[in-house]
Order: structure tokens, then sequence, then C-alpha cells
């Protein structure tokens, strides 16, 4: 597109900044390293290759590895019943430094396949909790949380309530020191893919067991046949306002439990869909695009009240379909997607969000990000909020009496990122792509 060079109207570089969405001061805020997390899956994650990304992952565990179709006969880990070795998979996660989060895939067990659904996924969580827990000492294969299940919709509201009485519980006595976490909620009705957070308060004894509720977030503008998902900041569509609704229901019903967006992500391929098939008018996204709406979901969740983010997915096959393309990598060779987020966590690993600067739709947003080991050091990000490859000259407000010391836009290759000179705050070239600003010690 055409540069559209704009200069917004001066702003004044002391305006009081937006409140954080959340109830957490900044100083309690998670560093960017402990936010953001990659869903993989069992044998074919690569740890070594995505741990540039993150230090936390998170699988998809299928409970029926473990149990073969004989739930009340109960495993000999660390070999799940289909011979997959859990010391071979999580001890490699461990041993490339990644803290592991563990999604029971309860879901791979139809509930009529239980020969006693409560009984039976009881002792389950029960020996689960006690072999893979953080407090199993010694055995290398410590996680540090569990979900239960990802996506029940298989269950019905009654069976998945008393999965959560059953298995929540046998976790917490298994081990004190285990996170518990709830499948994907919603604030309104149950569907195929997310349970009713009314399943959660259906029996006294759930909520006091658990720690964490979970949720799963896309960008969807329009459902099938396109399946096309918008750039993130986009008011149209609910990306962010089912997270806050989350919060907000746990901040009146189960106060003190996290939330975690445990999915989110686009899809991006370089094929295109087949004619013949239910996906013949699905839309992706490009490889660009993916990267610059990944990075900047990061940023904006960070400025929400959630613990941690978890992207989905880790690699793909180029599938032009929904959930097909949505790895960082395709076929294990990197996108420009993965070189951005590992940017992103090399330049604000170390800090957490200080402030949002300012939220002008269609226009601006600028992230204030400071050091943990020293709040002197401050960066701030800002980025054109829009997905038409938009490009403007701006007014970028700075905390203090701080200057722009020197910038580095976003990254799509393996090439370093270069300076750029920024002389002025008040007329700071930006784009889609998120500007890092490296700003000078106050005066």
């Amino acid at each position: 597109m055409p540069r559209v060079c704009s200069i917004v109207i001066a702003m004044l570089l002391g305006c009081a900044a937006l409140p954080l969405r959340g109830e957490a001061p900044a100083t309690q805020r998670p560093l960017v390293r402990d936010f953001l997390g990659i869903c993989g899956h069992t044998v074919v994650f690569k740890p070594e290759l995505y741990a540039p990304i993150c230090s936390l992952a998170r699988d998809y565990h299928p409970v029926e590895w473990d149990l073969d179709g004989h739930t009340e006969q109960l495993p000999d880990f660390p070999m799940a019943k289909n011979k997959v070795s859990w010391q071979d998979v999580y001890g490699s996660w461990a041993k490339a430094k990644f803290r592991t989060n563990v999604c029971l895939m309860f879901d791979s067990v139809k509930p009529d396949r239980w020969h006693d659904l409560e009984a039976d996924s009881a002792a389950y969580g029960r020996v689960f909790g006690s072999y893979f827990g953080p407090s199993a000492k010694g055995k290398g294969l410590q996680v540090e949380s569990v979900e239960i299940g990802n996506e029940p919709g298989n269950y019905s509201d009654a069976q998945y309530t008393a999965l959560l009485r059953a298995v929540a519980p046998a976790l917490r006595k298994a081990d004190r020191n285990l996170r518990i976490a709830t499948c994907n909620l919603t604030t309104g009705k149950s569907g195929g893919y997310a349970k009713s957070v009314a399943t959660l308060t259906a029996d006294p004894a759930i909520l006091p067991a658990l720690d964490i509720l979970t949720i799963h977030t896309y960008a969807q503008a329009e459902p099938w046949p396109t399946w096309r998902r918008s750039y993130p900041e986009d008011p149209t569509i609910p990306y962010l306002k089912d997270v806050n609704d989350l919060a907000r229901w746990r901040d009146e019903h189960a106060a003190g439990k996290a939330v975690w967006i445990t999915e989110f992500g686009y899809d991006a391929t370089i094929r295109k869909p087949d004619p013949k098939t239910e996906f013949a008018k699905w839309q992706g996204v490009s490889d660009t695009q993916q990267a610059q709406y990944l990075v900047r979901s990061v940023l904006l969740f960070t400025a929400l009240p959630v613990e941690r983010a978890y992207l989905y997915f880790f690699d793909d096959n180029d599938e032009p379909k929904l959930h097909g393309s949505s790895g960082i990598t395709r076929n294990f060779v990197p996108k420009p997607s993965y070189y951005a987020l590992a940017q992103l966590q090399a330049t604000l690993g170390d800090y957490r969000l200080g402030r949002v600067l300012l939220e002008k739709p269609g226009e601006l947003y600028a992230y204030e990000f400071v050091q943990a080991k020293d709040p002197g050091k401050m960066i701030v990000v800002a980025w054109s909020p829009t997905g038409k490859g938009r490009e403007a000259t701006v007014a970028v407000p700075l905390p203090g009496h701080r200057r722009i010391a020197r910038a580095q836009r976003m990254v799509l290759t393996k090439d370093a990122p270069v300076d750029l000179a920024v002389p002025s705050a008040q007329a700071v070239p930006i784009d889609e792509n998120p500007l890092y600003l490296f700003l000078t010690s106050a005066l």
C-alpha cells in the first residue's frame, strides 16, 4: 500500500496513562517470560526448537493412551498403556527447561466408556498427581499444573461436573503443590467446545479444589463457511471481551483464582483450500499477518487480568483449513511468526507491563514495559492497531521526561533486528509491525 503520512495532533508527553484492565498492581504482573506459553503435543513436540519462543509448554495428554479402554485398570507410569514413555516426553521438555502444563484429555474417553466415571477418574487423578506433580522429587517428570479436560463437548454439564467433583480433589490430595485448572470455559451456555461456568458451582466442593480458570479465545469475525479471523484489536469481535467476561465472573464467584488463556492463534498457509471440501471458502491470514497478530495479541493480553497465555500451535503441515495451519513452524521450518515471537521474548522476557500509555482504535496503541531487576529501564511498544497494512507517523506519549534512545521494528526473518534512529517522540514511524522503543533513563 502507498505510505500514509499523517502527523497526529501532538499529545502531551506527560499525559495520564490508561489504567490497567486488571486487579493486580504492575509490580505483581507476570514477566513476559512467565506469561507466554505454547501448545505442544506429546512425542511430536520438539522442545529445543521452540525454546527461543518461551519457557512454558502445554501438552494435550490423551487419557485414552493411559487407560486403553479399561478405565478401572490404572497405568503403570511412566509408561502409557500404548507404550508411550512419559519419561521420554516430559523428561525432554524438562531438559529444554520448559515448565509443563498438562491438559488431561478426558475428552478422548467417551462418558459411557468409563466403568465408573467418578471412581475411576478419581483413581486416575490420584496416581497421575502422585507421579507427575511437582512434589514427586527425583523423577524428572514434574509438571506444574493440570487441566481437567480441554473442550469436552461430548460430556453433558452434569457429567463434566461429576468429572470435576472426582478429579480435582483427587489431584489436590495427591500433591498439594500441583495447580489444578478447568477445561475451556464460557460465561454463557455450554457448547461443543466450552463448558459453562455453571458447572463449577453445581457442587460446593469443586471451586475450593481449583486454582485456575481457563479459556480459549480466537479472533473470529465470521463463522462457517469462511471462518475468517480479524486483527486482534478489532472492536467488533469478542476476542478480548470473552476473556474479560470470565475475569469478571471470577471476581464475583471465585476470587483469588487465576485466569489463563490456554489457546489463541491464527492460521497462515501458502496453499489454497480444496474447492471440493467444506473448507472451500475458508480464509486464513498471510504469514506476515500471523506474525503481526500473534505478537500484538500477546501485548494486548498482558493488559488483561490474566496470568498467562498459550499460543496455538507449535507446528502444522500447511493445511488450508480451520486450525490446519496455526503453527509458528511449517513442517518444523520457522515461519515469520517464529522469529517475531523469539524477538519478543528476547526483548521483553525480563520485563513486565507497566502501563497502557495509549489505546486509540484505528490509530495508535502504546504500552510501557518495565524491567524487573532495574525498573529504571523501560521499553515502549507502539503499533498501528488495524488490519489494513496502515502506516503513519505519529506522536507517542513517553513516561516521565524520557527520550527514545533507539528503536527496533518487529522482525520477520532470522536476521538480527536493525536499530532505527527515531529522533523525536513526536514523529514516530509506525505500521502493523510493533515497534520497540528503547528509552533513555529519566532526566
